[in-house]
Parts: structure tokens; C-alpha cells; sequence
């Protein structure tokens, strides 16, 4: 019951109303292509087939071709096709991004990486950016709790909002804020899949998590003592990301297709991601120890 409480404490802040509001922003992107070909490589690799007729229709809303009559107002973005000069007034890797069509993935990791604030709508519409999305957000918490886990072991260390944007309020065991952060991971992850949003809408998923919590937590204290790569610290932080990791694939299966990992590939992909938390940890551990 206390860890209940704790656990609730620390997401008593965290809104999904909000994550929902931001995943529903209406973006409005112009793209400039020089043929109707190369318009329709671009939209075919935002739009691919097995979209719904509604989903295309609101996808239709967001891309305006700068050929077409209303191509007029404001816009968020411009996609313009590979060798096409910067329109007057667009800066490139700012609002302005290239699409190559033999490497169409950049335009996604390009705009992610420069427009954080529009990654969750286009997420919501667009497949590629989703799966990108969804990745780079199961990999930043997972890190985040590392984090967490190396800066709570530490002495005379207090993580703050800056190094871990995501953990808010008192801090309570390292277990709570974990759980709270992989809490919120779910509120992203559905935004970004387009489920619905919110403690009620996804009570199961929730429920699910903070039960796994205890496993995390045995897990976490079975193995710190027997992992070959030094110390209590460094296993600590490693099997908080592993954990997190994990908790972030099933989740983005249960909202891609309905169900999750099973016992048995939960498993597999824990000792799959210790190893790269244990390289997460290790990093993170002398980005600290070098303040």
C-alpha cells in the first residue's frame, strides 16, 4: 500500500489530457515537388497503403501541395523534393526539410530531430514518423530511469528537472518513480499509436505496469550481484533500462496490434537491452562523475 501511494504521488502530475492535446495538434505541412510522380512518392511514403479511408482523409488535410490552388496560409512545414532550392522565407532543418526518395526515412529522422514539438501529431497521422516516434521515445525513458538509478545511488546528488524532465514531484523510492516514469511512457506511446489516452482509457496497461513493478524490482535485486560489469551501481542502472525497455516494446505491440510480449519474449528482450543499458549506464555514469 505504501508503494502504491508513492506511486501515486508521483504521477499525480502528469496529465494526459495534455500528451492527448499535443498529440491532436493540427500541423499543416506545404510540399514542393517538380512533377506529380515525386508529389506522389512523397505522400505514398506518409500515407501507405492499409490506412483507413478517415485517417487518409485527415492525412489530406496536413499535406497541401504547393501546386495546388489553396496552397495559401500558414504553414508549419515545407517538404521540398531533393535538389529543389530552400523557398524565400524557410530555413533548412528548421521548418524546411529534404525528401530523397532512395532514403526516404532521413525527412522522418531529420524533422524529429529538429522539431521535437511536432513529433507527437505527426506521429498520430503518419506511420513512418509513429515508428520512429515510438522508438526514440522507448529508448529516451528507459534512459531517463537509468538516470534516475545512477543519480540516486550517487552521494550528495539530487536529480534535478533538467537531467530527468519526466520525474516530477517529492521523490519517493526509486521503484515509484520508475513505475510513474514508465506510466507516462504509455500516456506518449498511445497518443503516438492514435489510441485513446488517460488513466481510465488505459487502466489495464497501467495496471499491468505497476504489477510488473515487483518483478523489476526482484529482478533488479537478484541479478545486481551477478552481472560481470563492476559494481552495484552500473547493474542498477543497466536493469532500469533494460526494464523500462521492455515495458516500452510490449506496450508498442499492445497498441500496434492488441497484445503484448509474452512471458517468454519479455525475457529475451530483457537480457537483449541489458547490454545496451549497461553501455547507457556506463555513459551516463561519467557524464556525472565529470561535473
Amino acid at each position: 500500500m505504501a508503494f502504491l501511494e508513492q506511486v501515486r504521488k508521483v504521477i499525480s502530475r502528469v496529465n494526459p489530457a495534455e500528451i492527448r492535446e499535443a498529440s491532436e495538434r493540427r500541423v499543416r505541412m506545404l510540399v514542393e515537388a517538380t512533377s506529380s510522380a515525386a508529389y506522389a512518392a512523397m505522400e505514398d511514403y506518409l500515407t501507405p497503403a492499409g490506412l483507413s479511408r478517415e485517417k487518409r482523409m485527415e492525412a489530406a488535410l496536413t499535406l497541401t501541395r504547393a501546386c495546388d490552388g489553396d496552397a495559401g496560409g500558414r504553414f508549419h512545414l515545407v517538404l521540398i523534393e531533393t535538389g529543389l532550392p530552400v523557398p524565400e522565407g524557410w530555413d533548412l532543418h528548421k521548418d524546411a526539410f529534404e525528401f530523397d526518395p532512395r532514403r526516404p526515412h532521413w525527412l522522418v529522422s531529420d524533422i524529429l530531430e529538429h522539431r521535437q514539438d511536432l513529433g507527437l501529431p505527426l506521429a498520430r497521422l503518419f506511420p513512418p514518423f509513429r515508428a520512429a516516434m515510438v522508438k526514440a521515445t522507448i529508448h529516451e525513458v528507459a534512459k531517463e530511469n537509468a538516470m534516475f538509478s545512477v543519480l540516486t545511488a550517487l552521494p550528495n546528488v539530487v536529480p534535478s528537472v533538467a537531467e530527468l524532465p519526466w520525474v516530477v514531484g517529492e521523490f519517493a523510492s526509486d521503484t515509484a518513480v520508475l513505475t510513474g516514469n514508465q506510466i507516462r511512457m504509455a500516456f506518449v506511446l498511445a497518443a503516438a499509436s492514435d489510441r485513446p489516452v488517460g488513466f481510465k482509457e488505459q487502466r489495464s496497461e497501467i495496471g499491468s505496469i505497476i504489477a510488473g513493478a515487483w518483478g523489476w524490482r526482484a529482478a533488479a535485486r537478484e541479478l545486481a550481484g551477478k552481472i560481470p560489469f563492476g559494481g552495484g551501481l552500473i547493474p542498477k542502472a543497466a536493469i532500469a533500462y533494460a526494464g523500462t525497455y521492455v515495458v516500452g516494446l510490449s506496450l508498442e505491440r499492445v497498441y500496434r496490434i492488441g497484445y503484448g510480449l509474452s512471458r517468454a519474449e519479455r525475457r529475451e528482450a530483457f537480457d537483449a537491452a541489458l547490454g545496451k543499458g549497461k553501455e547507457v549506464a556506463a555513459q551516463l555514469l561519467g557524464k556525472v562523475r565529470g561535473k
